[in-house]
């Protein structure tokens, strides 16, 4: 006797909708949500889709109606509760429009709480289209099945950064000028952290010593080679999520 396919199955389109969600809860999508559902995914009525609100965590739902507008869903079960996302921030200048969605596509899906855009003086860009820079995010989140959405603050100028900067959280300092390996730095001080990385010319001198002067601030290496913004954040992140993040678990 053949067994009995799963429930939802793995290769059901997940999406993260608004929320509360609730077993039971009868909802229809509109918009590109709906264009991708009908007319990407192709779902009709008795197909699954798996909902996230970044509330309650993770939902079985199943599609009532397909229609060319919208697409009708019953919510049917809880299957996983919202993760519990290391505390970690990503304070990186902003870069290039392309390379700066590098960065925050990969960091949504390398685990990251929370992503801080940064503004240093020799940023090529000085603007970020938050509601685009949001749907990279939230497209990355659904792609590796996270349950909990990065948040994503508006950029600000790394003066700011610095000077409301919390007593309690470390700053690891990507430091072109060298400093402490940053394996050796991510398991003296396991603890909250950020990650500061800068734009494609670097930080300037000034912007330099105003960090290094910082009591939380721990300059790091990340090895002999110089790397470009994207590659040192990307490369950052893994690292510390496989030595003291979730990664290690």
């Amino acid at each position: 006797m053949p067994a009995t396919p799963a429930w939802p199955p793995k290769s059901a389109p997940r999406l993260f909708v608004p929320g509360p969600l609730h077993a039971g809860q009868e909802m229809a999508l509109d918009g590109p949500q709906a264009h991708y559902l009908a007319r990407v995914m192709r779902v009709a009525p008795g197909d699954a889709v798996i909902l996230c609100d970044d509330l309650t965590g993770e939902w079985a739902a199943g599609v009532t109606d397909a229609g060319k507008r919208d697409v009708g869903l019953r919510v049917e079960e809880r299957l996983r509760e919202r993760e519990q996302v290391p505390d970690f921030t990503l304070c990186a200048a902003l870069l290039k429009k392309d390379r700066f969605d590098l960065v925050l596509e990969k960091a949504a899906e390398l685990g990251v709480r929370r992503i801080q855009p940064v503004l240093t003086r020799r940023c090529v860009a000085d603007k970020l289209n938050l509601e685009r820079a949001r749907a990279i995010v939230t497209e990355a989140a659904e792609q590796c099945a996270r349950t909990a959405l990065p948040e994503l603050a508006a950029p600000i100028p790394l003066a700011q950064l610095l000077r409301g900067w919390p007593s309690e959280r470390l700053l690891f300092f990507a430091d072109e000028a060298g400093g402490t390996p940053a394996s050796a730095a991510f398991s003296a001080d396991p603890g909250p952290a950020a990650l500061l990385v800068g734009p494609e010319g670097g930080f300037d001198d000034a912007e330099r010593e105003t960090i290094r002067a910082m009591g939380q601030a721990r300059p790091i290496s990340l090895g002999p080679r110089i790397l470009r913004g994207e590659t040192a954040s990307i490369a950052a992140i893994a690292l510390w999520m496989g030595m003291v993040g979730d990664w290690a678990k």
